[in-house]
């Protein structure tokens, strides 16, 4: 079908778009004014505001065939019955309605500040530093316990009780790995010799050294190896006849305040020396490295003894 040749209608009510073609404007087709081009349309332009919510559109007209509604009022003229969306039953909340209700902790449903977790870190920061100066008192006071760093009594020092039994010199040093020495290796004085006729002595093959028993007799230790400077405990071997005894001790050259007590601590007769083995002991500073101590018989000394061993053991002990 062709534009204006079929029916009695106008060439515009036959074909809407005729006004397209050569031979529909020919025959007059014109564009609708206003509209789409298509039967029937409909242009509801609005301006800003004047639709209103669960109202029916007022003022409109129904247009004829191909031509636009008309409506009141110029597009995008003010309107006085505009509202805002938000003012209105239904409309959406505003930013600041919504930040109100539910924005600030001190409103209802609101979330205030997490008190209760801020109380328990501070409590658990109070119990670290507690439990850190606990420990740190407790252990200062291990640190006073420790015998090595306070201040002891002289550095040399002589038993004033039974020494406890004990084996053999070699046994002791083995213990503490520290040197010890026999009667036979000992440096003797002038006049001074060893021997073995009286049983009981405790070094190798129950050697022992006797001429001890004048002024200026002597025996003298060269000990090597010591591994730290610091205090030491001395031990000597000997018999007694029965009777308490007493020696010099001379360490590194500097003679002691105290002497080497030779008492009778085993009890024997007197007289007889083979029931008087027992040992003594001296506290002492020794150097790291090689040391000299020397045993000797000065004036005013009790030198009547018999010696077998020498011995070190690490600190000032009793055994």
């Amino acid at each position: 079908m062709t534009p204006g040749n079929n029916g009695a209608s106008t060439p515009e009510d036959d074909d809407p778009f005729g006004y397209l073609y050569a031979d529909g404007q020919a025959n007059g087709a014109q564009p609708p004014s206003g509209g789409y081009g298509y039967p029937n349309s409909v242009n509801r332009v609005r301006a800003v505001g004047t639709r209103q919510y669960g109202q029916q559109p007022q003022n409109t007209q129904t247009a004829p065939y191909g031509q636009v509604p008309q409506q009141q009022g110029g597009y995008a003229q003010p309107n006085a019955h505009y509202a805002a969306p938000e003012t209105l039953p239904g409309g959406a909340p505003t930013t600041q309605t919504a930040m109100a209700s539910g924005g600030h902790g001190g409103g209802r449903g609101g979330r205030g500040p997490n008190t209760k977790g801020l109380l328990i870190g501070a409590v658990a920061v109070v119990a670290a530093v507690v439990i850190g100066i606990g420990v740190a008192m407790l252990g200062g006071d291990k640190e006073k316990d420790n015998p090595d760093d306070q201040a002891g009594t002289a550095p040399t020092q002589s038993q004033n009780a039974k020494p406890s039994p004990s084996a053999s010199s070699s046994g002791a040093a083995s213990e503490e790995d520290l040197p010890a020495a026999d009667a036979k290796t000992l440096r003797l004085s002038p006049g001074m010799t060893t021997a073995t006729d009286v049983k009981g002595a405790k070094a190798a093959d129950g050697v022992y050294v006797t001429g001890f028993n004048q002024v200026g007799a002597s025996v003298t230790w060269t000990v090597n190896g010591i591994p730290k400077a610091g205090k030491y405990s001395l031990f000597v071997g000997y018999s007694v006849p029965g009777k308490d005894q007493n020696a010099t001790l001379t360490v590194n050259g500097t003679p002691s305040d105290r002497p080497v007590g030779l008492k009778n601590w085993a009890g024997g007769p007197e007289g007889d020396f083979a029931k008087g083995w027992t040992k003594t002991y001296n506290y002492i500073q020794l150097n790291e490295g090689t040391n000299t101590i020397k045993v000797s018989c000065e004036q005013g000394n009790q030198c009547d003894a018999l010696l077998d061993q020498v011995w070190l053991v690490k600190g000032w002990v009793k055994s």
